[in-house]
């Protein structure tokens, strides 16, 4: 064949692409995708809302290392499929007992003519919104290759406002920024010096989960679902055309995912509506990924913990056993030859007291954080340091305490601080997991503070990404639960390993710790942060002035006492931290009742009030009881909030014990005034409440019998 036949051919293909358009509609048919190829046979997708455009015409593709033959152009159509599914599955955890999964399915099988290489982009049109991901088959042209750029386009159509945090590769702890998205770039540094890490990859550059509001009401998120071997997206603003570009974490060497064929992406997804509720019922997130891998699941249990943690964030006490770091440095390993320092929290006395709250205030267990030598090592800028996992302190009586817990029928919590060396954690794991099993550990805090050890990895890179799942997944071959701090931002994956119990992955209660983050800071995370999973808030703060923990620490929890009883509702996870003091706790017995109360696993949730920054008020139906808790959060400014029960079983009588801002309530000023009150109640009733700012109110609603 000669060349200029070829090079018609080639033309004649694709001209005939660019008349190829498809359309798939969402099963209720408000949402619409369009997919077509442009004239240059780039693929591009455009997704609608109720008529109103959503992304306008956004590219897809990819662009190639060392290889000249970038998968961005000249495709032409091998077919075109669409299906429709319909299921409901039963988490093992969650907001609601029973999720359905709904869509409509477009897969279009891409061939590009001058490589012979096929790339597929698979469509899921849900009721809430769109789920695309791209895949590879196995093919003799396509084999390993590296990622350079993702060319994924997400593009909107005005100068939205964006609820937003820098896009940053190695912590998502940062407050939220509301601004308009012609104001990120302006915004950025003051952004990025409000936290500790101050690094960034781009001065438009964000991170997902992102929300936006349009001016005529629609609400959109930005995200990823199902990341498996990949690298984490943030997204890379064009301030100019207000698009957002896919930008995926690279690794040590600045390269992209490694990737062998036959292989898939993350799914990227756009979750809308014009009611900023529906963002918070979404479960779409969830529904990419795939089913539960567990066969066995009756160990994974949600738990309500107290722990030492709090006092030692806030400087009361510390991690470390002694202060005597020429010894440690000496290598002296005996720590019993060093000189304690007094503050050590993790000794065996004030575990047994917090083992002791626990049992007799009906909590499941006690983490203890500073059990395990070498904190001294590490904090005195030993910055290879390495734990071992197994060894205690001599302060600490392991197997007195294991005892002692089990009498009180309260399950230890372990703590695994990885000091970021993370193949060192590799190597211990078994071991580590096994030690937890002997001694009764059920389940784990992980974290990774620090920079990558040994090479300086980023924390959102493939290489990291593949080992919190490593750890995830060898976890559930010890039946051992796990809460993972500083790693990737949670993308559904605990539908499938719901051992993923909770994340930090957020600014949480330890930077009010640090200086306070907004008040209206709880008023935006689950519209960001909690679409992928649940979070480790660690809530329940009561005494909000530091100083009386730490003279010091002249920090101030922004939060009254009735907004922090309401997190127990809003932040949603299946473990949940009663994070004060007890002696705080025994100041407040009243308002601490609620703690005691309220559930952690649920039937059924109902999303009363929602704007992002400003409000939310959520009713949840405790599973296998009949019981009902509401919790409401207030943002910026004092709010009447007005509700109806009718999410109430009609024709029955409850109790309603309200728990709200008192009068004279300021979250700076009077943050531990609040009142109780109760009512009996119907699904007729209305209740209408003051929220201050930085407040709110939670009710606990039992049937009477």
């Amino acid at each position: 064949m000669t060349k200029q036949i070829l090079s018609a051919l080639i033309l004649f293909s694709i001209i005939t692409a660019s008349a190829f358009a498809q359309e798939v509609y969402s099963p209720d048919k408000n949402v619409q995708l369009h997919f077509s190829l442009n004239t240059e046979g780039v693929p591009v997708y455009q997704m609608s809302f109720k008529n109103k455009v959503v992304i306008e015409s956004s590219r897809l593709g990819f662009k190639i290392k060392e290889d000249g033959q970038d998968l961005n152009d000249a495709f032409s159509i091998i077919s075109s499929e669409t299906s429709s599914f319909d299921e409901t599955w039963k988490p093992i955890w969650g907001e609601e007992s029973m999720i359905r999964n709904n869509y409509n399915e477009l897969v279009i099988t891409l061939n590009q003519n001058r490589t012979q290489r096929v790339m597929a982009i698979r469509f899921r049109v849900f009721n809430d919104g769109v789920g695309f991901r791209y895949e590879f088959p196995e093919q003799p042209n396509l084999g390993h290759f590296v990622i350079e750029k993702e060319l994924t386009q997400f593009a909107m159509t005005n100068d939205h406002t964006a609820f937003w945090i820098p896009g940053d590769y190695d912590t998502q702890e940062y407050d939220y920024v509301e601004s308009r998205l012609s104001e990120i770039r302006g915004l950025m540094a003051s952004a990025i010096t409000s936290n500790l890490s101050q690094t960034s990859f781009s001065p438009t550059g964000v991170q997902t989960s992102l929300l936006l509001k349009t001016d005529d009401g629609l609400y959109i998120n930005l995200h990823e679902a199902a990341l498996i071997d990949y690298s984490a997206m943030h997204l890379e603003l064009d301030d100019k055309n207000y698009i957002f570009n896919a930008w995926l974490t690279p690794d040590v060497q600045g390269d992209g995912p490694y990737m062998i064929a036959p292989s898939v992406t993350p799914w990227r997804t756009v979750i809308v509506s014009d009611d900023a509720k529906d963002i918070l019922a979404s479960r779409m997130t969830y529904n990419l990924n795939e089913p539960c891998k567990i066969e066995d699941t009756s160990w994974i249990k949600p738990i309500k913990y107290v722990g030492v943690w709090w006092e030692m964030i806030t400087g009361k006490s510390s991690w470390a056993y002694t202060d005597d770091l020429k010894a440690v440095k000496l290598g002296i390993t005996d720590y019993t030859k060093t000189k304690p320092n007094g503050k050590h929290g993790a000794n065996t006395p004030h575990v047994k007291e917090l083992i002791d709250f626990a049992s007799e205030h009906g909590f499941d267990g006690v983490l203890v954080e500073g059990w395990n030598i070498g904190w001294e090592d590490w904090f005195g800028n030993s910055k290879d340091y390495v734990f071992d996992f197994m060894t205690p302190y001599p302060d600490f009586d392991l197997i007195g305490i294991k005892n002692y817990a089990k009498e009180k029928g309260v399950e230890m919590i372990m703590h695994h601080e990885t000091s970021a060396s993370v193949r060192n954690y590799e190597r211990h794991l078994d071991q580590a997991y096994q030690f937890m099993k002997d001694h009764g550990y059920n389940s784990v805090k992980s974290g990774y503070v620090g920079d990558i050890l040994p090479r300086g990895e980023n924390h959102y890179s493939q290489w990291m990404v593949n080992h919190y799942q490593y750890a995830l997944e060898k976890a559930a071959d010890y039946k051992i639960m796990v809460n993972a701090h500083e790693a990737v931002r949670p993308t559904g994956i605990s539908r499938t390993y719901p051992n993923l119990i909770s994340n930090e992955s957020a600014r949480g209660t330890e930077y009010q710790a640090f200086g306070g983050s907004k008040a209206n800071h709880v008023t935006v995370l689950p519209f960001t942060r909690l679409i992928g999973g649940p979070m480790d808030y660690t809530p329940g703060i009561f005494e909000m002035d530091i100083s009386k923990l730490n003279p010091d620490n002249e920090s101030h929890v922004n939060s009254t006492i009735a907004n922090q009883l309401a997190l127990y509702v809003t932040m949603y996870s299946p473990l949940q931290m009663a994070a004060d003091l007890p002696e705080n706790y025994n100041r407040f017995l009243d308002a601490f009742q609620f703690i005691k109360d309220v559930g952690l696993d649920w039937e059924k949730s109902v999303y009363l009030e929602a704007e992002p920054g400003s409000y939310i008020t959520i009713a949840r139906k405790e599973k296998g009881t009949e019981k009902w808790f509401v919790g409401n959060v207030n943002g910026k400014q004092d709010r009447i909030s007005e509700i109806t029960l009718d999410f109430l079983d009609k024709g029955k009588k409850y109790i309603a014990t309200i728990y709200s801002d008192g009068d004279d309530a300021n979250y700076k000023t009077n943050p531990q005034s609040y009142k109780i009150k109760e009512l009996k109640v119907t699904s007729k009733s209305k209740i209408k409440l003051k929220s201050v700012e930085g407040g709110g109110y939670a009710i606990s609603i039992v049937q009477i019998k």
